[in-house]
């Protein structure tokens, strides 16, 4: 008989380890685990120490989050361990964040942190601690499908979910991993975090970009990366200089705020070309994009990518996690896959993801995604790729 985490064997013979940022979602993980008698191992890791980001709220996994990780361990009763990931953690996420906007994209670096530090290289920890999973806090679920591997899902509380920072897991990783709080809402959450007597029952929640001490990522950027706060020139679509600017670290696709130029109408930032040290701003209509290039697609839906993709295959996306699932068709090209957004969208901006769904909300599976590499506007809008009839899908949009 299977146990609550799908696995053959009782509880108390089944070793779990709990990555544990110190916030309540992750403590409420592991005291649930461990009232539900499992071996429960606790491992914190340090990932920066900036001063002032220790006692900042929405901090983690530095200073206090490390101290009221190993409270809630000492309180529950289970072993519980500091692992230094700092030299990890700059090298495969602020190394990578810096560079990215210094090329002018708009990085997730929640994304990497899970692909490179959380899934994999924790991962491959808790193996070695001879646990039989991995469970994290994270508002998503995943489920056995009948060939024995597992599928990811949405979360049960779509405000929380979290599918879309966790779309680069792989099927290996997946057949390792458990989210006991995929089906719980953040209030149950909270309530559970009472009822065990924890002190950070009401702790606030981490912010996406954990490692920024002031809040404020441009100055990580410039001490990383100086030329990308090099000044250089603010121009309108047809390439007429209309402004100067400081950086375009301070600029993203789809921003109006804070550019600086005087207008009859309002101006958006469209596109950043980091070479050049050009903000080509324009009118609202500019940044509606139909064609997404991407790169790094990972695919944990069913079957091989390239036998399901075919000449086109219908799905959601989400092009920023922010948003809801819009529909799409998935495609091949000459060195990759792109997507056609059937109905457009505004403020695409590379180094975001672009994450598949099998539908456009409720407990939708998670096929997969990419990092988006390039927008454009193709005219595409409503229209089915070249030799496929519309779907009912696009004639829902079509309206």
């Amino acid at each position: 008989m299977r146990n609550s985490l799908d696995l053959d064997g009782r509880p108390q013979d089944t070793r779990v380890v709990v990555a544990m940022s110190g916030g309540v979602d992750s403590s409420v993980t592991a005291a649930l685990l461990k009232s539900q008698g499992y071996d429960v191992v606790g491992i914190t890791l340090q990932l920066y120490d900036h001063g002032a980001a220790t006692h900042r709220k929405g901090a983690c996994c530095a200073g206090q989050d490390i101290h009221d990780a190993r409270n809630v361990a000492e309180r529950i009763g289970i072993p519980h361990y500091v692992l230094d990931y700092e030299s990890r953690f700059r090298q495969s996420v602020i190394d990578n964040f810096a560079e990215s906007y210094a090329s002018g994209e708009t990085p997730v670096p929640c994304i990497e942190c899970n692909r490179s530090i959380k899934f994999r290289d924790l991962l491959a920890t808790a193996r070695e601690l001879g646990a039989s999973v991995l469970a994290t806090g994270h508002y998503v679920a995943s489920r056995a499908l009948a060939d024995g591997s597992r599928s990811l899902v949405c979360a049960a509380d779509s405000d929380r979910d979290q599918s879309y920072f966790l779309f680069a897991t792989t099927r290996e990783q997946l057949q390792y991993l458990r989210f006991p709080l995929g089906d719980m809402t953040k209030p149950e959450t909270r309530e559970l975090a009472r009822r065990f007597g924890l002190e950070v029952a009401d702790k606030h929640d981490s912010q996406d970009i954990c490692f920024v001490p002031t809040g404020r990522y441009t100055d990580v950027i410039g001490r990383l990366r100086p030329n990308a706060i090099e000044p250089g020139d603010i121009v309108d679509l047809d390439g007429r200089v209309i402004g100067t600017h400081q950086g375009i670290i301070h600029f993203t696709v789809g921003q109006r705020r804070g550019l600086g130029i005087a207008a009859d109408a309002p101006l958006y930032v469209v596109r950043l070309d980091a070479a050049s040290r050009r903000v080509v701003v324009g009118p609202r209509e500019a940044l509606r994009m139909d064609h997404v290039k991407l790169r790094e697609v990972n695919w944990i839906g069913d079957g091989l990518l390239d036998r399901a993709v075919g000449e086109g295959l219908e799905i959601f996306v989400r092009v920023r996690s922010t948003r809801a699932p819009q529909p799409a068709w998935l495609r091949a090209t000459a060195d990759g896959y792109a997507v056609d957004l059937v109905a457009g969208e505004e403020g695409v901006s590379p180094g975001q993801a672009c994450v598949f769904y099998d539908a456009p909300s409720g407990r939708a599976r998670v096929l997969g995604g990419g990092f988006i590499q390039s927008a454009s506007a193709k005219g595409l809008t409503g229209r089915a790729p070249k030799g496929i009839s519309a779907p009912p899908l696009v004639e829902a949009v079509r309206g």
